[in-house]
């Protein structure tokens, strides 16, 4: 059975994003920070999107922009397969991607079922939230960054019972950033 990981940048305050959906405080970049994310999206999983994070990445992982920025992140998310769960898109462009239209939580379930290597949500904060309600997530990567940024959305905003978590490991960058690895408790 698959496995299913979360990635999310939080603010110190727990925002994933500001309340006009800007994550742009999150993006701090350095050598050791840049290593970090390359081995992170080095290849070996498939990703998971809702619609606005989908459209976000699409538009940039595919562009000479990113490639020159970024090379081996904007090659591993160009190669990696992608999932994007959307009611309202027709069609995924982005290279390797496959549309979900179905239920969000029976469709994960018959994801993680099948065959292929474990999933990856980035971003996607109610597809974090729901998945997270269903107990489906398996394992949560969360980079701390130093900042508080007031007003945002949480990447648990819709789960209304108690979610108990243990931590299995954590690492410090130069930047500020603390990474937690957590899993269901």
């Amino acid at each position: 059975m698959r496995k299913l990981h979360v990635f999310n940048q939080v603010s110190l305050d727990g925002f994933f994003t500001d309340a006009k959906s800007d994550m742009s405080w999150a993006h701090k970049r350095d050598d050791e920070w840049n290593a970090f994310a390359s081995s992170n999206a080095g290849g070996n999983g498939a990703l998971v999107f809702g619609r606005v994070t989908y459209e976000m990445m699409a538009a940039f992982w595919p562009t000479p922009q990113a490639a020159q920025q970024m090379p081996e992140v904007a090659k591993g998310m160009n190669q990696m397969p992608k999932y994007v769960f959307s009611r309202k898109l027709d069609k995924a462009t982005w290279q390797n991607t496959t549309l979900v239209k179905g239920d969000l939580v029976s469709e994960m379930k018959k994801l993680k079922a099948s065959d292929g290597p474990d999933l990856v949500i980035l971003g996607s904060g109610s597809i974090v939230s729901q998945l997270s309600q269903a107990r489906l997530i398996d394992e949560y990567q969360l980079a701390l960054n130093p900042i508080v940024i007031g007003k945002g959305r949480t990447l648990f905003e819709t789960v209304t019972d108690r979610l108990s978590l243990k931590l299995t490991k954590s690492k410090q960058f130069k930047n500020g950033n603390v990474v937690l690895w957590y899993e269901p408790a």
